[in-house]
């Protein structure tokens, strides 16, 4: 497991799978440790995964100001990282919040990222929040599943302020429930920092206007995946988040939820790999 410096001196780590060139891998959460993503569904078999444990999480130290969870801070770690792996530009895997880190990461250092890959991303950085009108409607879809009748109502009441977290909807973020699915949910209250998550996207974390202003002149290509099921994105927030980019792909996972590589690892890595094997693009 490497291990290296942020600019103000907290010790990080990364943890490396696979064989090949490597591929920087976020994690989401946001500030969950990057255990959850394993191998990706098995894309460790095609590329070298350099995860990060963004600071306060998994293997990397608790930084001594907490102000330096926020998201647009971050980038210097990601930036740290990149030199540490010796990359003068590198591909670049982001799930979930992590996109976020990702796309200001982009916008700030865009000559440093070769292509970008941003699954199931919420895309906040440019001022794409989800609605409870998505989620619930993204949810509706699985009226048919066998635990649907009991999760919907707490699933609801989470969203309109009358309850809290429940386990049992856990399944909404799954394209497939089952014991695979439950045992992965099952760890992820100890995976999260919930502190760090409350500083992630606080006050002054994004711009979005800047954001989109230096992504529309990105020239890197992009791939935007979504879950045809997933509640957050849906598949037609993921695809607006593509329009932002000249050179952006939306790919939708049919039956598959917030973790794809879960849900179907085939599609998945196949997807992910025919994407990063594209020649890119010649320069004008």
């Amino acid at each position: 497991m490497p291990t290296f410096t942020a600019p103000d001196g907290t010790p990080l780590a990364c943890h490396l799978r696979g064989e090949g060139e490597p591929l920087v891998v976020l994690p989401g959460g946001p500030m969950r440790a990057s255990a959850y993503l394993g191998d990706l569904g098995g894309l460790s078999a095609h590329r070298r995964l350099a995860l990060l444990d963004l600071r306060g999480t998994g293997d990397s130290a608790v930084p001594a100001d907490p102000a330096t969870y926020r998201c647009d801070r971050l980038v210097d770690d990601v930036e740290a990282l990149r030199t540490h792996l010796g990359l003068e530009r590198m591909d670049l895997l982001a799930h979930s919040a992590g996109g976020s880190l990702a796309m200001l990461y982009a916008a700030r250092y865009p000559r440093r990222v070769r292509r970008l890959v941003l699954v199931t991303t919420i895309p906040w950085a440019l001022g794409m929040p989800v609605t409870d009108a998505d989620r619930l409607a993204a949810a509706a879809l699985r009226k048919d599943e066998p635990w649907f009748e009991e999760a919907f109502p707490a699933f609801e009441a989470s969203l309109t302020g009358t309850g809290g977290y429940d386990p049992v909807f856990a399944p909404f973020f799954y394209g497939r429930w089952d014991e695979s699915a439950a045992a992965h949910d099952a760890r992820g209250e100890e995976e999260f920092n919930e502190e760090a998550a409350e500083v992630y996207g606080s006050d002054g974390a994004y711009d979005p206007d800047a954001t989109r202003e230096a992504l529309g002149r990105f020239e890197g290509p992009v791939l935007v995946l979504a879950g045809s099921l997933d509640n957050g994105p849906r598949p037609e927030q993921a695809g607006r988040a593509a329009e932002v980019f000249p050179h952006a792909e939306l790919a939708v996972q049919p039956g598959a939820g917030h973790f794809p590589w879960l849900d179907d690892p085939e599609w998945f890595v196949r997807r992910i790999t025919a994407f990063l094997r594209e020649p890119l693009p010649t320069p004008e």
